[in-house]
């Protein structure tokens, strides 16, 4: 019996493209399913099949899904700053919304979804696990849009028979980053390496317990540390200082007061700041006990992260030079 293709939707994103790659070396027949004009230079080396159209083109959506087994659904908005949040939950629950309605009649084996930590509830003392909700307490519409979408998936694995698992992946590293993915730059995250967890996903499609969702992070990290490793990888003086806890939310209310002012969206916020800010460490045991996955060290990650931009520096000096 001949093995049915792979879809990877969002396959050109940091996170999308490892996936993809992932897939091809291990002999797959791969689809990726990209926006019109998307940046697809992380997977344009590949031999796969590709679909043009966003997760609204649901005419595209049903060819891309026909007769495929497994479908990695990475397409989110990130940009936890805007202030008027409503991009954030058009593509990120709507969009899911209408990608889920066309996998629930596909036939799929899997549905690998996505999802982010910060959907986790997490307490200060308390090691959080795949059972710790959230909770009412006050989110950010960022946040907000994350949570709303995982509960979506696995409305639809429970209620609709999806064979759905969401996975709640932290802060990535990792070389291959075309697209400058947003990390947080102040505080500290849980953070792990982008090809470890896109092989999560791919042992997520393979064992995954439909319904269910699991965590995917090494470690957690401080950004102070994260600049120390990448800066020794690059071969360049790490930063001397870090900025206290204080300042930050000064920044970051000066951010938001000059958004509200200007009409802008700024990057540094305090809805963004609060995204940044680490409250508990989490546990990824459950991926490694149902899974048999097992992560590097997220410092192996950063070290290439930090020699991905340097060669991607030097390369853009030599063109510009040429």
């Amino acid at each position: 019996m001949t093995a049915r293709p792979k879809l990877v939707i969002g396959a050109n994103g940091f996170l999308g493209s490892h996936v993809t790659r992932q897939l091809v070396a291990d002999g797959h027949q791969v689809r990726a399913m990209v926006r019109p004009n998307a940046n697809t230079i992380g997977i344009d080396d590949l031999a796969l099949q590709r679909f043009h159209g966003d997760i609204f083109d649901t005419e595209t959506l049903r060819a891309a899904m026909d007769g495929v087994d497994d479908v990695y659904y990475c397409v989110v908005d990130t940009r936890g700053w805007l202030r008027d949040p409503a991009p954030l939950f058009r593509t990120n629950v709507e969009g899911t919304r209408t990608v889920l309605d066309i996998a629930k009649d596909a036939g799929l084996r899997r549905f690998v979804y996505i999802s982010s930590y910060v959907t986790v509830g997490r307490r200060r003392g308390h090691r959080a696990t795949e059972a710790d909700q959230i909770g009412n307490r006050r989110v950010t519409p960022y946040v907000k849009s994350r949570v709303l979408a995982e509960n979506l998936v696995l409305a639809y694995a429970r209620e609709r028979g999806l064979p759905a698992v969401a996975m709640c992946v932290s802060t990535t590293y990792g070389s291959g980053d075309w697209g400058r993915t947003p990390h947080g730059q102040i505080i500290a995250a849980e953070a792990v390496g982008v090809q470890d967890a896109a092989r999560a996903l791919i042992l997520a499609a393979e064992r995954g317990r439909p319904g269910e969702r699991y965590l995917v992070s090494e470690k957690m990290i401080s950004n102070a540390e994260v600049a120390r490793i990448a800066a020794e990888a690059a071969g360049v003086p790490a930063p001397a200082r870090s900025i206290p806890l204080p300042v930050s939310y000064a920044l970051a209310t000066l951010g938001t007061v000059r958004g509200r002012l200007r009409g802008t969206d700024e990057q540094l916020s305090l809805a963004s700041l609060r995204l940044m800010r680490a409250e508990a460490e989490l546990d990824h045991s459950k991926a490694v006990r149902e899974l048999g996955w097992h992560p590097r060290p997220v410092e192996e990650s950063i070290r290439e992260a930090a020699r991905f931009w340097v060669q991607l520096r030097d390369a853009r000096r030599r063109a510009k030079a040429g």
